[in-house]
């Protein structure tokens, strides 16, 4: 998309690596950036580590870059992965359900570890002002549900659209907020307008880093349908504001959402159960949230980046 860069062509690493005494070659693609990287590493001598963050295979159906079956495409896809890890010194997964799927396809895979991506809590935390952005969205004294994240069809948006025709049923004033952008939002909105939820459902559009913690602190509920996250940081930096998490029993989301306890899994593509899971957190929004905070200080960028460098640690000669 516009202004992503592939790093195709050779260029300057490895003398920018000696120039720069590394250590550590850490890499988080498995294409073009984590083939430069595994010949980097080849040529210097230098320990490489692989952070495995995207089910590829997921995306095939969205994203291929090629007009060929998808199951073949998979299949080669999985060979490649198979190869390419088992040359990485050091395989890092962000969650336990990620870890076991890299097991089954690379079994040959050094210092495998789980380390997810920690979230930061100075920064999203629970004490923000965010009164203005539920006046700017006309909340008022109603529920405000917050979706972020980019708008594309593998985030199933119109599971979380149907879903809210069931919500606004008890809560007649409740309202969704999207807040991002993609390929879909013209046909979001116009599947809102459909539903007859124009009013209940608002685009916010792109949403600056400065102002995305006070959207978090303002929401009473977040909620996601999508089945492709592996690590669902959004999940976390929710957590993170004390705000409980209606999202999809699938992938990483809950390996961080405790039904009942922090928020509230729903099964995925069951509108009606994900009604329910959004009702469940809003009814009791306000007691999951110490429990929804104190999830996120579990992993926090401080508790994950020791546990990264650990890792370091056991590659770099003493």
């Amino acid at each position: 998309y516009p202004g992503y860069r592939l790093a195709i062509f050779p260029g300057r690493e490895i003398e920018a690596l000696s120039d720069l005494d590394v250590d550590i070659i850490h890499s988080h693609g498995i294409g073009f950036m984590g083939i430069k990287s595994l010949w980097c590493s080849w040529a210097t001598k230098i320990p490489m580590v692989q952070t495995y963050h995207t089910r590829v295979q997921d995306a095939i159906p969205y994203y291929s870059p090629v007009n060929i079956s998808p199951r073949l495409l998979a299949r080669l896809l999985a060979i490649y992965i198979r190869v390419f890890l088992r040359h990485c010194d050091a395989v890092i997964a962000l969650t336990d359900a990620m870890m076991r799927e890299l097991r089954v396809l690379a079994p040959r895979m050094q210092r495998c570890r789980v380390i997810p991506t920690g979230v930061d809590i100075r920064r999203f935390h629970p004490g923000i002002d965010a009164d203005w952005v539920r006046d700017r969205w006309d909340v008022n004294g109603g529920k405000m549900i917050l979706h972020v994240g980019r708008i594309a069809p593998e985030k199933n948006l119109p599971l979380l659209f149907a879903a809210m025709t069931s919500v606004r049923l008890v809560y007649p004033e409740a309202k969704l907020i999207v807040a991002g952008v993609g390929p879909q939002l013209e046909e979001c909105k116009a599947l809102a307008a459909r539903l007859g939820l124009a009013d209940a459902i608002r685009f916010a559009g792109f949403v600056s880093a400065d102002e995305l913690p006070a959207y978090y602190a303002a929401c009473d509920v977040f909620a996601t349908a999508s089945t492709f996250e592996v690590h669902p940081m959004v999940v976390l930096e929710a957590l993170a504001s004390g705000r409980p998490v209606a999202g999809a029993n699938a992938g990483g989301i809950p390996e961080f959402v405790r039904h009942g306890e922090n928020g509230a899994l729903f099964a995925p593509n069951d509108p009606r159960d994900a009604a329910d899971a959004m009702l469940l957190a809003l009814r009791k929004g306000e007691a999951m949230q110490e429990a929804a905070r104190e999830t996120a200080l579990t992993y926090s960028v401080d508790q994950c980046t020791r546990r990264l460098e650990g890792v370091y640690r056991t590659l770099i000669p003493s």
